[in-house]
């Protein structure tokens, strides 16, 4: 039997985007990625494709005009300081609207029906990325954007949007918090950067009810995850019935990663992507199409993509399927997932 296939988007362009000497999102974080998605054991089950560009027109469906100009003038600049955290080379320009292309790129693939599940391993991040400013190395909030086309390119009436990034995805909440057609749902270590996430951030207007945060403690492992995704994100996702499921899949809740407190390991990432493939194929939903985010321990990024795609594409290592067994079943409740079903349970039936 022939082995399937997960697209991935690449492209040298990402390489490009240079932050400046010593800072956690550097170019070797793809590097890391590549050696590992070339090793013999991960080349039968990816096919790669280089990103088409986004268009000014396009990245403005998320952001401010001006905001996309300002970023604009900085192409050619050798170093350009947008926040503390985030800066431009002289390529970022480019990088940032081939990130939010890859995006594109990827959801006609799978709105063709040519693969099942799709990665984009692209730089710049996005989520930090607000409507008019950068913000936690982001310049443009890709995944919101991806989430944009699948509604006006492609038909899609309601999209979900699976955050499990170390981080909260400030930008990513706020560009659908009064939305009813985009479910956000987020896991993230709570209080940390940027500050926001709190359980009770549900929603605004029309959007009350479509943002679910799991604000978490520094510690959580294997076990909270899949309990948060079998207890919670399975039963609202049900009840919602994406058309299209997007993933921010940040790989800084590595046990060992340098900028976090959190405790997932490679098998951890296997299940996570296991589970949300199931979601999106009992939908039935278009994807998933996982989206790079942070992750800055070299190792656990590489290990940790090459987890997403085995288990994506059915080609779970014997370890990996034997853990995923165990968390399957994981009902582990403890203060912070029993806060927000207790919040959610307003606003889901399924829970």
């Amino acid at each position: 039997m022939q082995k399937m296939q997960s697209l991935i988007i690449k492209d040298s362009i990402f390489l490009k985007h240079d932050p400046g000497f010593g800072h956690p999102e550097s170019q070797e974080r793809l590097r890391a990625i590549y050696n590992r998605l070339g090793q013999p054991d991960m080349q039968a089950i990816v096919s790669e494709m280089a990103p088409r560009r986004a268009s000014k027109e396009e990245i403005a469906w998320n952001h401010s005009p001006s905001y996309v100009d300002r970023i604009e003038r900085t192409a050619g600049v050798d170093h350009f300081q947008l926040d503390p955290d985030t800066s431009t080379s002289a390529d970022s320009w480019d990088a940032a609207c081939f990130a939010v292309g890859a995006g594109f790129t990827a959801l006609d693939k799978l709105h063709a029906g040519e693969f099942k599940t799709a990665f984009a391993l692209v730089r710049p991040p996005g989520h930090h990325a607000e409507y008019d400013h950068a913000m936690g190395f982001c310049l443009f909030n890709n995944v919101a954007l991806a989430a944009r086309y699948a509604l006006k390119k492609q038909g899609a009436r309601r999209v979900l949007i699976i955050d499990w990034d170390l981080h909260h995805g400030n930008g990513t909440q706020h560009s659908f918090y009064d939305d009813d057609q985009v479910l956000y749902f987020s896991t993230h270590q709570y209080p940390y950067y940027p500050g926001t996430g709190s359980a009770t951030q549900v929603g605004e207007g029309r959007g009350t009810g479509f943002t679910v945060n799991v604000p978490l403690s520094a510690g959580a492992g294997d076990q909270e995850y899949a309990a948060i995704f079998n207890m919670l994100l399975e039963p609202v996702a049900m009840e919602f019935q994406p058309d299209v499921v997007l993933v921010s899949a940040g790989f800084d809740i590595y046990r060992d990663d340098p900028l976090g407190g959190m405790r997932v390991t490679e098998q951890g990432f296997a299940f996570l992507a296991k589970k949300v493939c199931e979601i999106a194929e009992r939908c039935p939903a278009q994807g998933p199409l996982f989206c790079l985010e942070g992750g800055y321990n070299l190792t656990g990024l590489g290990q940790g993509v090459a987890a997403v795609i085995r288990s994506s594409t059915g080609n779970l290592l014997n370890s990996e399927r034997r853990i995923c067994e165990k968390l399957i079943n994981a009902d582990k409740i403890f203060k912070e997932l029993q806060n927000a079903l207790d919040i959610q349970k307003k606003f889901w039936k399924n829970i």
